[in-house]
């Protein structure tokens, strides 16, 4: 029998990019998690982790663990090489041109954060119009309501329709101001709703805007092209795409990355140190400094080669079967609310409020269950005022979500409606 390739599923269903579904039951057995019988449901928070990725990790703790890019022994090149490999790896997942344009980063936080004090910082003046949505995560807020106070920059935020749609009548209506940066998440995590990327990238390129799109609900759930999508940079992170926490990335435009200056520097960013200055090294070791999360590199690299096994178009797939029927069964409850677009153009993320009970009592009744269910405000405190909530409970799915486990979640509401009846 051949060998199964590093990182692959043992499901030999939905291999092909493109298949329409795959096994989830036999996807489950690389998921060690699900022999305790619990229900996860929060993997817009974080995702699981398969056999295949703390494997990887496993072994560069056990047979090859040293550092990288700094000496000649035999592990400490294997290490290397197997850290290098995740950057291919990545660069195929996304298209983008070149490794050049792949910077490991500890997740999409550090990497918004990194475009926002390396380009932001020289680009954004006193004036300058940025442009957000209400719907973005706070890493995707922060970073440049920081960076607007210290310029002296605007920000400007598209709201959404009744449905948690972007509004894109005041999308274009903001480009006519000609903003300097847009930044925008591909995938709502609260409400999962699927933003029109392209389009959106386009008309800012248009309008003259540096782009930048939150990746962290995207990458890990359908087909990613950084080239055909047009944007200067894309984040995300490791941990929501079945690999550690501690391991994102950032892709930038290879010239916009050249121009720009180190997020932060000391050993292994540089090519020589003298006492009158220092040389930095050369894309992507420029923005890398001092030891990496190596292991955890390793491991984003098996989850990419996971998720490639599967193949993006049926994660995409299954996401959307389970989510069509979670929003279905969660509409038949009575005095439950849904937020967000109908599944057709929805991420498999549902939020909902249910009447007369707290989203965290919701979670605390769905636990006695086995059930893992997120409740409270998602990092998205302006899109819950917006809507008007506190908070929301939310449903979130993956590539080993059962149909099962969302007939578990919605006993748990009836059970918590007949406790607070």
């Amino acid at each position: 029998m051949a060998a199964r390739a590093q990182g692959a599923p043992n499901s030999s269903a939905g291999r092909a990019q493109g298949a329409p579904s795959f096994d989830v039951a036999t996807i489950r057995k690389d998921f060690p998690i699900f022999e305790t019988g619990i229900a996860y449901l929060d993997s817009a928070n974080t995702s699981q982790r398969p056999r295949q990725v703390t494997g990887a990790m496993m072994e560069y703790f056990e047979k090859f663990n040293s550092n990288i890019h700094r000496a000649a022994y035999h592990i400490a090149e294997e290490a290397t090489v197997r850290y290098e490999a995740t950057r291919e790896k990545v660069r195929d997942l996304i298209n983008a041109s070149s490794t050049k344009e792949i910077i490991y980063t500890r997740g999409t936080t550090e990497a918004i954060n990194l475009v926002a004090y390396s380009w932001g910082r020289k680009h954004i003046k006193q004036g300058d119009l940025i442009v957000l949505t209400i719907i973005e995560h706070h890493s995707n807020i922060v970073p440049w309501q920081i960076l607007a106070a210290e310029k002296g920059a605007t920000i400007e935020y598209v709201d959404i329709d009744e449905r948690g749609e972007l509004r894109l009548d005041q999308f274009h209506k903001l480009l006519e101001r000609s903003p300097k940066l847009v930044a925008f998440g591909q995938v709502s995590n609260a409400l999962g709703t699927i933003n029109p990327a392209m389009e959106m990238v386009a008309a800012a390129k248009a309008a003259g805007a540096t782009v930048l799109v939150d990746g962290a609900q995207g990458a890990p759930h359908q087909r990613v092209d950084v080239r055909a999508l047009g944007c200067d940079f894309y984040a995300f992170s490791g941990h929501k795409m079945l690999g550690p926490t501690g391991a994102g990335i950032l892709y930038g435009r290879r010239e916009l990355l050249e121009a720009m200056d180190p997020f932060m520097s000391g050993g292994d960013m540089i090519k020589a140190v003298h006492i009158e200055g220092t040389t930095y090294h050369d894309l992507p070791w420029k923005f890398e400094a001092g030891t990496q999360a190596i292991a955890e590199v390793i491991g984003l690299g098996a989850a990419v080669d996971y998720l490639s096994a599967l193949g993006m178009d049926a994660v995409r797939a299954h996401e959307r079967e389970i989510t069509e029927y979670a929003y279905e069964a969660l509409s038949d409850v009575e005095g439950l609310t849904l937020y967000g677009p109908p599944p057709s153009r929805r991420a498999g993320v549902i939020s909902f409020s249910l009447e007369g009970i707290h989203p965290h009592d919701l979670a605390t009744i769905a636990d006695r269950d086995q059930v893992c269910l997120r409740a409270g405000h998602h990092c998205a405190m302006p899109l819950m005022t917006r809507l008007g909530v506190a908070a929301t409970a939310r449903a979130s799915f993956y590539v080993y979500t059962q149909k099962d486990e969302v007939d578990r979640l919605v006993g748990s509401i009836k059970e918590a409606q007949r406790i607070f009846k």
